[in-house]
């Protein structure tokens, strides 16, 4: 069994523009259209048995219409192939309410994205959504590290998500992109004696340049983590704090799957890593 704790979907009549877009700002290639059930026939080839998706409002009048197609999804597949989590935004005004609201309707959890939103992980606005949040039983999914389409800024280093940390209270924040993403070095010293989880979305290999693109990353830069890279985290946050998670589709699920597969740990160390540890916080 293997559950794929972040991936990604758009409205059909917005997927294929939202594509070109997101390529354009990343120069690197995709791995489904981006529909709903381009996702679900791209996990599926992989063998992935559940894909959780975690949508993000880039402005905060999106909020409400997205969790709303978010709950239809639920509705619509009943934790079975997908199961969305829900959206929020730092500068949504009735954040309580919607938290509220989410809960109600039955979400697992929200996904932010600090580079995406406009503001840094610490900030006043993100800690009280997840001071809210975490008290009702949340699940948080964060953006970690330097985002692709946004090199220039750090708007979630680790640093910053220790800091969020020490001012709201510890607790069991899912870290996307192994904590942080090209910020890898600096994510033991920071998040290793937290809470924190952190999943393997975007961060495994190498980056794979859009057709056109070949020479946009230098050899160095098309480089994420190899094995030695991944096993330095491994062994900072141990088999219990690891979710498998591919950013589909900004990374190749069968690629990530066979990455975790090679790995030098046992086979109940990657069980957790692709099945148990997210079979438990999402109480499924």
């Amino acid at each position: 069994m293997i559950i794929d704790i972040h991936t990604h979907e758009f409205p059909d009549k917005i997927a294929a523009k939202t594509k070109e877009v997101l390529q354009n700002n990343s120069h690197s290639e995709v791995f489904s259209d981006l529909t709903l059930n381009g996702l679900i026939e791209s996990e599926g080839k992989a063998g992935i048995d559940l894909a959780v998706i975690v949508p993000v409002a880039t402005k905060p009048g999106q909020v409400e219409n997205i969790n709303n197609a978010a709950y239809e999804i639920n509705e619509r597949f009943g934790g079975k192939s997908v199961m969305s989590f829900a959206s929020m935004h730092p500068d949504f005004p009735e954040y309580k309410n919607e938290l509220k609201r989410i809960a109600e309707m039955g979400f697992k959890g929200i996904k932010l994205h600090p580079a995406y939103q406009g503001h840094n992980i610490d900030d006043i606005e993100y800690l009280r959504i997840m001071d809210e949040a975490n008290s009702i039983g949340l699940l948080i999914l964060t953006h970690g590290g330097i985002d692709i389409g946004f090199p220039d800024k750090d708007f979630c280093s680790p640093e910053m998500t220790r800091h969020a940390l020490d001012e709201i209270g510890d607790f069991p924040l899912i870290v996307a992109h192994m904590g942080g993403w090209k910020d890898w070095d600096r994510v033991p010293e920071c998040l290793a004696d937290t809470s924190v989880l952190i999943d393997t979305s975007a961060s495994l290999n190498e980056i794979i340049p859009r057709k056109g693109d070949e020479n946009y990353y230098s050899a160095e830069g098309k480089k994420l983590l190899d094995t030695d890279g991944f096993m330095k985290l491994f062994n900072a946050f141990g088999s219990k704090r690891i979710l498998f998670g591919t950013d589909n589709p900004w990374s190749d699920p069968k690629a990530d799957i066979e990455f975790i597969k090679e790995l030098p740990i046992s086979e109940s160390e990657k069980q957790d890593i692709y099945y148990y540890n997210a079979r438990r916080i999402l109480k499924i």
